[in-house]
């Protein structure tokens, strides 16, 4: 199962491709193909070289045939993220998710995501941990009161790692990535995107070939006036 870890100044994140569908690029391309085709997909699929496979998904793809990229599925576990992340990842509808629960899992020992900005800053990161260290200590207390994990979780914060599991067809994930790598999106999970991206890739190089913020190849949708990051024409203006 192809992974990817990143240190995001807390636990290590770590996303693993659990398992997609066989070789989605040659799926994609057949039901491509078929459409505008006298032969089923079942007969195109035999005759497609990796050259035609990649042209017939690029042409697809440009001319907003995107519905053609739903027959490829991936299923990632995301691991050593915080609750934070996860509450933005959710909202991405077109999905399905399961999530390590805190009303049957007890969190006995404090396991937490730190973000980069509080992490450089030492007097920061030192009143973060105690805040942290507080709340598990609450936490902790409350379970030992006999009180159930799913009321005493209401103190555990943000920041609390979890894991989850996300389903995602081919057309959704590009639509996640574009919105999720872009450089106003929140630090945690733009990294846990490119760490998605960098697996999906691997398995189905013609889809996602290219994949990323829209600004790399052009305006940014989201008008670039405040753009944090990303200079030159669809830049922020000098002056």
């Amino acid at each position: 199962m192809p992974c990817g870890e990143k240190s995001t100044g807390g636990p290590r994140t770590r996303v693993v491709l659990l398992r997609h569908t066989p070789d989605p690029d040659r799926v994609c391309a057949a039901a491509a193909a078929s459409c505008y085709s006298a032969s089923p997909a079942s007969a195109i699929d035999p005759r497609l070289t990796p050259e035609k496979m990649s042209r017939t998904i690029h042409n697809a793809v440009g001319r907003g045939h995107h519905s053609v990229l739903e027959h490829a599925v991936f299923t990632f576990s995301l691991e050593g993220v915080s609750r934070a992340m996860t509450h933005q990842l959710v909202r991405h509808r077109v999905a399905s998710y399961s999530q390590q629960s805190q009303r049957y899992v007890r969190f006995d020992t404090p396991g937490y995501v730190t973000p980069p900005e509080v992490a450089s800053r030492p007097a920061a990161k030192e009143a973060f941990d105690r805040a942290v260290s507080d709340a598990w200590a609450a936490y902790s207390k409350l379970v030992g009161l006999g009180v159930p994990e799913e009321d005493a979780r209401y103190l555990l914060p943000n920041a609390a790692t979890t894991n989850i599991t996300v389903t995602m067809n081919a057309r959704e994930l590009l639509h996640v990535f574009g919105l999720r790598l872009c450089l106003r999106a929140q630090w945690e999970i733009r990294e846990v995107a490119q760490l998605m991206l960098d697996e999906a890739v691997k398995v189905a190089p013609a889809i996602f070939e290219g994949s990323g913020r829209p600004c790399s190849g052009g305006p940014c949708p989201e008008g670039a006036e405040d753009c944090p990051l990303y200079p030159g024409p669809w830049g922020p203006k000098e002056g």
